[in-house]
């Protein structure tokens, strides 16, 4: 509770809610906990969640949120302005910036709420009535839990922190996946889910090392890699088909993320870096091996998940995953393949 935010507004006043975070897969993730809470201290309140259209797969249909209002990825100024004329005729009471962006701190100012609570960022503080520091002088902060420091402002209280929670598949991807299922013969099997890329340099394991873990893998009995990364991951997924002895199969750049939770929730394990995928694994019961790169697990391991973290110790960690100091990126590619097949032992065994 924060006693100095309760001053600024009185919590029985609270109607209408409104939450900012537009990207990515992970980060917009890891606020749903936050959602729960908010529903569970305003039951009767109003909530709307702003989102960037690749991710409202992960917003439309969660039950807490009684509107999700998107937004294009590439947003035009003549775009962000109606956008701010429909905010600003909601008379929200409260917005919450989960996200600190140029965007989202901007929607924040404009948006007449009576309240504004996001985080301490340079010139941008004040925004903000109530701002909080990401991290403390105590030691690092799990993103989930920052996000539920800005709920507390409202006077919340959070005796059981909520997991993760992703909107149920549509019965035609219900049916898509089972399909799947049905057509490679996977009912019995061990799949492992391996997402092969995210999107930046700096957590690309690389696929020599993807495609020594497939090999090591794939000798186990029973067990069916299947490949999954975006239309830009393709590139490496054929050059993995192409240079791999295992027998793969690959949904890459072919099923959207409502999908690809349904397909994870039927596997018996889930592999890669730290990435959005993983995250959407984590509100599954499915078991995670991670490895991490330039972020620490602090921040950001997997939520509330039956987890193996594969991590370097190197000074040069946590880094702005701008220009790698040694250019070879080696807090990642130097974690062996045999190190996460290790580590996947313990979940495939069992």
């Amino acid at each position: 509770m924060n006693p100095k935010g309760l001053q600024r507004i009185d919590p029985a006043s609270i109607k209408k809610i409104l939450l900012i975070r537009l990207r990515r897969i992970g980060d917009v993730t890891m606020t749903t906990p936050s959602i729960t809470a908010l529903r569970t201290s305003f039951p009767n309140a109003h909530i709307s969640y702003v989102v960037e259209k690749p991710y409202r797969e992960l917003m439309e249909g969660n039950p807490h949120l009684d509107r999700v209002i998107v937004l294009p990825k590439d947003l035009s100024a003549k775009e962000f302005l109606r956008s701010i004329r429909k905010i600003r005729k909601e008379k929200y009471d409260v917005v919450l910036d989960f996200h600190g962006g140029p965007t989202a701190s901007l929607m924040t100012l404009l948006s007449k709420a009576k309240m504004k609570v996001g985080y301490k960022i340079k010139y941008k503080n004040f925004i903000y009535h109530e701002k909080l520091p990401r991290s403390f002088t105590t030691g690092p902060i799990h993103s989930v839990e920052s996000h539920l420091n800005l709920v507390k402002v409202l006077g919340v209280s959070i005796d059981a922190t909520p997991q993760l929670y992703l909107p149920h598949t549509q019965k035609a991807e219900q049916e898509k996946v089972k399909k799947f299922i049905e057509e490679n013969e996977l009912e019995g099997k061990k799949s492992v889910i391996l997402h092969i890329s995210a999107g930046n340099e700096f957590r690309n394991w690389g696929v020599e090392n993807l495609v020594e873990f497939t090999n090591l893998l794939s000798a186990l009995s029973d067990v069916k890699i299947i490949l999954i990364g975006t239309e830009e991951d393709q590139k490496v997924e054929r050059e993995i088909l192409e240079k791999s002895t295992a027998s793969l199969l690959s949904l890459v750049g072919r099923i959207n993320l409502r999908e690809l939770r349904e397909l994870i929730s039927h596997s018996s394990l889930f592999v890669g870096p730290d990435s959005g995928p993983m995250h959407v694994a984590a509100s599954t019961s499915t078991p995670i091996v991670a490895y991490f790169g330039p972020n620490l697990p602090a921040y950001n391991a997997p939520w509330q998940a039956n987890a193996s973290i594969i991590e370097k110790d190197l000074d040069c960690r946590p880094c702005k995953q701008r220009q790698c100091i040694y250019d070879d990126f080696r807090c990642l590619r130097n974690i062996r393949p045999e190190e996460v097949y290790e580590a996947c032992l313990r979940f495939i065994k069992n």
